[in-house]
This record gives C-alpha cells, structure tokens and sequence, in this order.
C-alpha cells in the first residue's frame, strides 16, 4: 500500500493567509494529556493485524450522517467512515494533507482550489474527483436544520468549479478565512454522489463514504457496528500506518448508564469508553485502565439564554446569573480532575482566546445586590419577585452525558441561593435540533461547539444565522462577520478579542467549564489518538 501522500512546495498558500487564518492555529497550543503513541498502553508490542475494539457511548442521536450529526457520542464512530480534504494536527494547529495533496487559497480568502489525491475511490466505487466535491458542497445548504455546523462553514458559499477531474475551486461571495480549517473537520467529510443527492432524513439512516472503515449496520439507540474497508490507501499524512486500518471492526454501544459503561471496561466486556466524569474516574483508580484526556479548542459548556424571553431581556438578570455561577465548584465535584473552569467564551486552548476570568467571577453578594437595583425582591421562599412576576426560569438539558445532570443540578442550587428558581427539564439529544428551531426553553445547558478555530462564535451567536440564543441583531453581528473574512492576522485577532467581551459582557450565555474530553481505554488498546475537535482517530487503533 502507498503512503498518503506528503505535502510538498507546490501547496502555494499566500503569504498573507497563511499569517492570517492559520498562523492564530498554530500560536495557539492545543493542550494535550496522555495522548502517547500506544494509547497509554504500556508494554505495547508488534501491532497486530484484525480484531475487534468495542466502545461504549453513552447516547445515539439517530441520524448517521457526519454532515448532519453534532453529538460526540455518534461522531466518534462517524468520523472513521469519512475522509476529508485536509487534516489538522491538534499540537500546533497546521493544516495538512488528506484528500487534499494541495491548495491554493486567495489572497482576499474568496476562493480555495484544492488538488486531488488520484486513485481515491468511495465505497461504492465512485471516484473521489472535483465532481464529488462540488456534489457534496452544492448538497449541503439543502440538509436543513441538523446541518448547523456544516452550513455555517459555508456561509456566502457561491459554488464550486471543476476545473479538471482532480482540481476544484470553491468560491464565496465574501471573504472566508475560516474555511480551510473547516475542510479537516468530520462535519465536511466528503460522502459519495449517490449519497449526497439523497434526502435529508434519507441520509441519516447510513451514507457512504471513503474513510478506513464502512458502516456495517445501525441500529437506532443500541449500536453502530463499522468494518474495515478492504484496500484503502489514502490515509492522512498524519497517520503512521500506511494502507488499511489495523482493526478488523468497530462496534460502538450504546450504553446510558455510566456506572455500566464503567464497570464493562472494568470486566473486560468493552474495550473504550466515553463521557468520564469525576465519579467514573474514582470507579477506574487502580485498575489497569488507562484514562485519555484532551481539552477541546472552541466554545466550551455554557448555559445559555434565550435572549427574546420576557425575563432575560434584561441584561441585569442575565449578568447576575452569570454572576452567581461557582465554576470552581462545578468543575471541583462534577468534571474530570484538570477540567479548566470557564474564563472566557473561548477555551483557552483556542485560537484567539482572550482572558476574560475577571468578567466570570463568582460573587454571589454582588449578584445579590445586582438584582437588588434592578427591583428583583426577595420573598418568603427566598425566590425573588418584581411587579408581581417571580424570577422563575425553564432549563432545558439533554441526557447524553452522565455529567450533565448533577452539573445542572448544582447550578440549580447555585441560582436559588441568589434568588433565581431554575426549573429543570430533561430531553433526550434527538430533541436538541427541533428545541433550537422552537426556542422552547429560557435557559439551555450544553451549547458547546468543538473547533480549532475562533469562527465558532459566530456559528452559535450570529443573529444572522442559526441564533439559537434569539440574540438581537447588534455590534456583535458585525464583528463577526469582520473577523470570519479578516486576512491580516493583527486585526482577526483584535476582531475576536471584541467578539468575546460582547458575548461576556453582555452575558447572553453563561460560560461555565471549558470542555475536557476523557475517555478510558483497556490495556490492549493501543495507539488511539484524538483529533482536533475531540473527535478519536482508530485508523492506527489496533488490540493485542
């Protein structure tokens, strides 16, 4: 088998983009922990060919396309049945070859001309060339409300030219820095044709794709099982084992209860799991469990406001919220050990990140008095009321973390101390597209939105595109759209330093913990590695 291959001279990225748009990547270190090339395993020995890794999750959010899916949970399966057009180291932020053996980009971040690896063929047999890629751009506006991620990176999208079978030119009707970060993300990995012009709801039941591994079958809410794909040989250039992947299959089971999942890998019945809290760990001390952590780069958890709700229009509520939040405490009794505390929207493994720590204080006195001059008394059961209205508030969670129910639970009892009654309602994360269309909540846990690039602010506070938080149209707009077509690298990063403290300062979600990934693996595990968004690569997974 070839090895995939290298990125050479001829990828003629401008001098000013590359200083621009990637050079906030690579400034900017990602943190990782215990993310060695055996996957924590000790002992490794000749890696092995076949095999089966199971891997426990703890939810499915019923729809198996990568381009339409956001829940970690299905991502990390979905994720080895695509490839994408570039890569993007997680340590130091460059961009690298996959599909992709070059690029040209724009001076003024218009147009992106990729040149294709030959020989690169779909499951099916179709041709990965420049008319799957057109395909598969021209397809995505059309996906609808769970495409969120993927139509954002295509905002102004103009179309795509195929200049040749291995050369496509896709052009934006404005400036789009952020797009070629976009193109090493799953959310953009490429699907056949005979996929890609498929429904929406059509597509969520099983796409085809030209990743290292094939989905075998998928059944909604128990399991989906992958096998390797026989003769691929395309890897990216950050993989160390060319041709083939080493494992013979993937299955990823879905197990709700974490204290299951736990004792599964306890016992040997699984080989991996995810979403490990603080308890989970307890659970794994002394084993010979090896624990994986990697901090993601973007919008950590937050609990975000609906903007247009009668009560959190004003700002003052929605500061001493902010206000009245221990963050500390959360990530002390919740969150896996080294879980950062939120301080600011960004993570601060992110490109562009500004610390905004003194915005985010916890004092609980000053939220008082806060709402105090805003005319919120306290009555009889401590809850506070004005004009005759109590400062009751509906929360909206989703059961696809063990952690996120005692999270929003303490901030629950957080509030209350303040005066602010958080009602709490549980859904599961099928729910989670048609809650962000409805609006049908006051205050929604979660929100978080793993990129290596400052861009998703704008994906999720935008008013111009999925507001999910109802935001007014405003200044922040603007800078938004500013910085996501800003080539000079000074004035980007000036642009999303202001893009942070408007989000921060006018609390229109509370950010409280950046988001740590932990996932536990066997001792016969070996080389499993994260990716940039958080996302697990198994191509060079094997057991033994």
């Amino acid at each position: 088998m070839s090895r995939p291959v290298p990125r050479t001279r001829s990828v003629l990225v401008s001098a000013v983009l590359r200083r621009s748009a990637l050079s906030l990547a690579v400034t900017t270190t990602v943190l990782v922990s215990a993310c060695s090339s055996d996957g924590g395993a000790g002992g490794a020995s000749t890696p092995r060919v076949g095999g089966t890794l199971t891997f426990a999750v703890s939810s499915d959010a019923g729809c198996v396309d990568p381009q339409q899916e956001s829940s970690g949970d299905t991502v990390l399966a979905l994720r080895q049945t695509v490839d994408s057009l570039t890569d993007q180291d997680p340590t130091s932020g460059k961009i690298v070859p996959w599909l992709a053996r070059a690029w040209e980009v724009s001076p003024d971040a218009r147009t992106f001309t990729f040149h294709l690896r030959p020989g690169v063929t779909f499951s099916d047999g179709a041709p990965v060339d420049a008319r799957a890629v057109k395909a598969n751009f021209d397809a995505i506006p059309r996906l609808g409300e769970l495409a969120i991620q993927a139509e954002g990176y295509l905002s102004g999208y103009a179309g795509t030219t195929v200049v040749d079978d291995l050369t496509a030119r896709v052009a934006f009707t404005q400036p789009n820095v952020q797009f070629l970060q976009a193109t090493s993300t799953s959310v953009l990995g490429l699907v056949a044709p005979s996929s890609a012009a498929k429904s929406a709801q059509q597509r969520c039941r099983g796409i085809v794709g030209s990743g290292p591994f094939v989905l075998h079958t998928y059944s909604q809410n128990q399991s989906i099982e992958l096998t390797r794909r026989a003769g691929y040989a395309w890897g990216s250039s950050r993989w160390t084992k060319p041709g083939e992947a080493y494992l013979q299959r993937l299955v990823f089971r879905v197990v709700p209860e974490s204290g299951v999942r736990t004792g599964s890998l306890r016992s040997g019945q699984v080989d991996a799991i995810g979403r490990i809290g603080r308890a989970e760990e307890a659970a794994l001390t002394g084993t010979d469990v090896r624990l994986l952590t990697y901090t993601i780069p973007g919008v950590g958890y937050t609990l975000g406001f609906n903007n247009s709700r009668p009560l959190l229009t004003d700002a003052a509520v929605r500061r001493a919220i902010m206000t009245g939040v221990d963050r500390q405490q959360i990530v002390d009794t919740v969150f896996p050990k080294g879980t950062p505390p939120a301080t600011s929207i960004l993570a601060k493994s992110t490109p562009g990140y500004v610390d905004l720590s003194s915005d985010l204080r916890f004092d609980p006195a000053a939220a008082k008095a806060a709402l105090d001059r805003d005319g919120w008394r306290a009555g009889s059961d401590g809850i506070r009321q004005k004009n005759g209205t109590r400062l009751r508030l509906s929360g909206v969670w989703f059961a696809n973390a063990a952690i996120y129910r005692p999270a929003v639970e303490l901030i629950q009892q957080q509030l209350r101390a303040i005066g602010v009654d958080l009602a709490l309602r549980e859904l599961q994360v099928a729910q989670f597209p048609q809650v962000l269309k409805s609006g049908d909540f006051d205050v929604l846990w979660g929100g978080n939105y793993n990129r290596a690039d400052p861009d998703a602010l704008r994906t999720l506070f935008s008013s111009r595109l999925v507001n999910a938080y109802r935001l007014p149209p405003g200044d922040l707009d603007q800078v938004l759209a500013t910085q996501a077509g800003e080539t000079n690298e000074t004035r980007r990063t000036a642009e999303v330093g202001q893009a942070q403290r408007l989000i921060v300062r006018n609390a229109y979600v509370v950010p409280v913990v950046d988001q740590q990934t932990e996932i536990g693996v066997s001792a016969k595990v070996h080389d499993t590695r994260f990716g940039t968004a958080g996302d697990v690569q198994l191509h060079d997974a094997w057991v033994g």
